[in-house]
């Protein structure tokens, strides 16, 4: 079922609120009046919808992928105060903000209320999904649990440190999921154990807990098979609503409104191919390169360069799916890599290591970088730059430049480590008086 939203969008009837921790279906319909809370459950994914395109092209345009090219836009590549205008937030920020608050919000209610195991642990997958989008973005967030929070006590706005929104609400909630689900919600694209598992891995990679994060990683690639999940033989097929390596992915339809839409009327897909005026031509010169790189490296061309990137034409080309092109949050490829990354980092053997890429590269046109790379530093390397080629465009690059301390070596100037996280929307601030603060130097 690929629109598993749908039947929550006909009672999606929101109404103003002062601030958008205060937004939820709730409001409308009280939870004690509810006895079925699927359509809450549902409202959960459905407000990913509206994360997806400001997630993806922050991901890039941020970093050494993509470019904008219209002023104020262009305040994507400046790395100072003057990200934070009203058309920059208007467009990516505030619609990250209110839908993933949205989504916490109706989670909270299913949490508290269901008395549906299977609701509850789906609930815990996407509560957790959507703090991890939140800190990655913003950095320390405020924290609500509760289904109704209060209206009158500001406290609950007071932001809390990533460090405490990781330990305290991502991971156990993710541990929730993986004790609570089952792998039966991929058929539908629902949230499933593995999904959970996945992402709890990426979240301890985050946070540089490379221990937990080897073990849970190679759980996630050692069981991928027995869920139906495998690495796409061909490349042009990864980003397909159908690639058998999709683990998790925010369903889109052209035919349903996006939630709480961006004042850009651009899908993700329209900004990598250049489909917004205001940046005709957004590839990046140094993302070509890489791709050149990677193939001079591997014996050949690297076969992902014509199914990523229109070099020619000066954008991306990855994606054919338009309005309905789903945004894949987590794939094999992603945990693959993660893994091999973990392992490194955990001081395996570069022989141990290599081999684990070899799957992605033949696949690529590549050969095999085993006896390249023998040192820690040289495998972590060749990590980085085979994540950078296989995910472009998916929306990852700046966040594995911060996660991996290589911001201003990618770069290629300073950037302050102020501007690793992105703008609080000023109507957040104005909204609580001053309670919900700015990210320092914003």
């Amino acid at each position: 079922m690929k629109y598993i939203y749908i039947a929550f969008v006909s009672m999606l009837l929101m109404t103003a609120c002062d601030n958008d921790l205060e937004q939820s279906p709730v409001l409308e319909l009280e939870s004690i009046n509810l006895v079925e809370f699927g359509p809450v459950l549902n409202a959960a994914y459905y407000y990913q919808t509206g994360v997806a395109m400001p997630q993806a092209v922050l991901g890039d345009f941020r970093a050494d992928n993509m470019l904008m090219l219209e002023d104020p836009f262009t305040s994507i590549d400046t790395y100072n105060s003057d990200l934070a205008g009203g058309d920059m937030t208007g467009a990516f920020f505030t619609p990250v903000y209110r839908n993933l608050y949205k989504a916490i919000l109706s989670t909270n209610n299913v949490i508290e209320n269901s008395s549906d195991a299977n609701e509850v642990a789906e609930a815990k997958f996407l509560r957790g999904l959507s703090y991890f989008k939140l800190v990655l973005i913003f950095g320390d967030v405020p924290v609500n649990l509760s289904a109704t929070p209060s209206t009158s006590d500001l406290s609950i706005f007071v932001r809390q440190p990533a460090a405490n929104v990781y330990n305290d609400v991502i991971i156990p909630d993710l541990m929730d999921a993986i004790a609570g689900l089952t792998n039966s919600g991929l058929a539908t694209g629902r949230a499933s154990q593995i999904a959970a598992r996945a992402l709890l891995g990426k979240v301890y990679m985050h946070r540089g807990d490379f221990g937990p994060a080897a073990t849970t990683l190679g759980t996630v690639v050692s069981g991928a098979a027995a869920a139906g999940i495998t690495l796409e033989p061909n490349f042009a097929d990864v980003v397909t609503d159908i690639s058998s390596e999709i683990i998790f992915a925010t369903k889109m339809s052209g035919s349903i409104t996006v939630a709480d839409g961006s004042t850009s009327s651009s899908t993700f897909p329209g900004w990598f191919s250049g489909g917004d005026t205001k940046s005709s031509t957004p590839l990046d010169p140094r993302l070509t390169a890489a791709f050149d790189a990677s193939g001079a490296a591997g014996g050949g061309t690297d076969l992902r360069k014509a199914l990523t990137i229109d070099a020619a034409g000066g954008k991306g080309a990855k994606y054919s799916g338009g309005a309905d092109q789903d945004f894949i949050e987590i794939r094999l490829s992603d945990i693959i890599l993660l893994y091999a990354e973990a392992l490194n980092e955990t001081s395996s053997p570069a022989s141990t290591v290599l081999p684990l890429l070899d799957p992605i590269r033949t696949r690529a046109g590549l050969t095999s970088l085993t006896g390249t790379a023998t040192t820690q530093a040289a495998v972590r390397t060749a990590i980085a730059n085979e994540r950078r080629v296989e995910l472009a465009l998916e929306g990852h690059r700046w966040f594995d430049l911060v996660r991996t301390g290589t911001v201003d070596a990618a770069m290629g100037l300073t950037v302050n480590s102020n501007y690793y996280v992105f703008p609080i929307p000023l109507s957040e601030i104005l909204a609580t008086n001053g309670v919900i603060t700015q990210n320092t130097g914003y």
